[in-house]
């Protein structure tokens, strides 16, 4: 049985490439998918399709269509939701996917540090695990192997 899962969280890092070599070297038949990590490109989708928009807000509103589309898509398609929140950038689009996965019914591993237990509570209540680190959460896949 192979496994779909939507990673969900900053693009800033490699914290996905981490998450993908992990998961091989526990040998999980695991399948990642997730937000575009080519910052660029996600902030431009709106005008590459649509052409140029009229002000910032529009661009972004046009951009931000394109990529909730194709979260939603991806994510309907994943049996796993992990969404990383890491203390270096503001966590809005982690925390929007999370919430979003959650309302789906999408089984949710959350990884957030020590400091943000208490920001997250909430979240954290609802998800169906909350680790500390990638490890941790690949564990609790793994479990379902056993």
């Amino acid at each position: 049985m192979e496994l779909t899962v939507y990673l969900a969280g900053q693009i800033h890092d490699d914290w996905r490439g981490e998450v993908a070599r992990k998961a091989k070297e526990k040998n999980l038949p695991l399948v990642f998918v997730g937000p575009q990590t080519n910052h660029d490109r996600s902030d431009q989708i709106g005008e590459e399709i649509l052409g140029k928009q009229p002000g910032n807000v529009y661009k972004d509103d046009a951009a931000s269509d394109i990529n909730n589309f194709r979260t939603q898509v991806l994510m309907q398609k994943s049996d796993i939701v992990i969404a990383l929140f890491g203390e270096k950038y503001k966590q809005w689009n982690t925390a929007m996917d999370a919430s979003t996965a959650i309302a789906l019914n999408k089984p949710t591993i959350i990884i957030r540090p020590e400091s943000l237990i208490h920001p997250l509570k909430e979240l954290s209540n609802k998800a169906n695990a909350t680790v500390e680190t990638v490890e941790q959460a690949l564990d609790v896949i793994s479990y379902i192997f056993e």
